[in-house]
């Protein structure tokens, strides 16, 4: 995949977060020609800028909020991953109108600036917290994916190529229970459970990159990408962490947290209906129906009835062994797990 690169310049928005980081570190080595990393957090510019020392990685300050900053760093660029984001729910729940702003607006900026640019390919982070969405951050993913695709809509050949891609959780990215799960092992704390029966899907970041280099290589304009994936129940997960550390700390079940599901769903019934399984992966192709669209009121579609959305609890299902074994492909598990049996 990465042979698409050659000679490229390619921006990261949002590049200081796990996606970008991770992202970085595959292609750094590339015969990509130039990497911006776009992102409003000077600090995590200035560790990344000393750490990597590579003169191939330009960094961009600015805001997707603002255009005007978006469009400095878009020009001469071919390929835009767009991860910049508010990802947490519970402060997307409170500040719903930031969430709007950046998730929304500043994802409408990155797109018209895309296009206005001539970028070949754009590709757009989603999450399963946009379907069927509960909260102000799945609900404002959710109007990115359509800000995008009413862009890609209006193109045509030639034109900048426009997809998003859509996954659950990635373990041990920022936000994710793994981290801290392990810091209440390491401190003796019990486990803070929410509900033993919630069900997550459970990918490794490499996975989610795999994912957005494969929209990049496949992508039609307007498609949605959805990387299948196993998952866990929160309990299992918990108790699987406890096998690893060895620990015999107690779980406490503390509630459901503000507007969390018991399950998320990565592609509905309708989206199925209308997508190409490539394997891995879902291809949901676009909506290009225009607004005169009277028939499809009358005739309807009787296939989506026959088939089921695709979720959290409906997936694979992992065994607490299974999950032992994923945890262990995990870097971060591996270090922190080495450095607990050192002690």
């Amino acid at each position: 995949m990465l042979n698409n690169l050659v000679g490229s310049t390619v921006l990261i928005t949002g590049g200081t977060g796990s996606f970008g980081n991770e992202l970085l570190q595959l292609i750094k080595d590339s015969e990509v020609k130039e990497i911006r990393i776009f992102s409003r957090d000077e600090l995590k510019q200035e560790h990344m800028r000393i750490k990597l020392n590579n003169p191939k990685v330009k960094f961009y300050i600015g805001d997707i909020r603002e255009r005007s900053s978006v469009d400095q760093a878009m020009e001469g660029v071919d390929l835009v991953f767009h991860a910049a984001a508010l990802k947490q729910v519970p402060s997307c729940e409170f500040f719903p109108m930031q969430a709007v702003l950046t998730n929304i607006v500043g994802s409408h900026n990155v797109v018209e600036s895309a296009i206005a640019h001539k970028v070949k390919s754009l590709v757009c982070l989603s999450t399963d917290k946009a379907v069927f969405p509960v909260n102000a951050m799945g609900m404002s993913k959710g109007m990115m994916e359509k800000v995008a695709t009413a862009a890609a809509r209006r193109l045509g050949p030639g034109d900048t190529m426009i997809s998003s891609v859509r996954y659950g959780n990635v373990m041990y990215s920022r936000g994710s229970v793994i981290p801290l799960f392990i810091d209440q092992i390491k401190q003796g704390k019990p486990l803070t459970v929410t509900d033993p029966n919630m069900t997550r899907f459970l990918l490794s970041l490499r996975s989610a990159i795999d994912l957005v280099l494969f929209a990049f290589e496949h992508a039609q304009q307007g498609d949605i990408f959805v990387r299948k994936a196993p998952a866990s129940t929160v309990a299992d997960l918990a108790q699987a962490l406890k096998n690893l550390f060895k620990s015999d700390v107690p779980i406490n079940i503390i509630g459901t947290r503000h507007a969390e599901k018991l399950f998320e769903t990565l592609a509905t019934a309708g989206e199925i209906a209308q997508s190409e399984d490539m394997g891995d992966y879902l291809r949901v192709k676009m909506d290009d129906r225009d607004l005169n669209y009277a028939k499809y009121f009358t005739e309807g579609n009787v296939e989506e009835n026959l088939i089921e959305d695709y979720h959290s609890h409906n997936t694979k299902r992992l065994t607490v062994p299974e999950i032992e074994q994923l945890l262990l492909t995990l870097p971060d598990v591996q270090r922190e797990l080495a450095a607990w049996q050192s002690r």
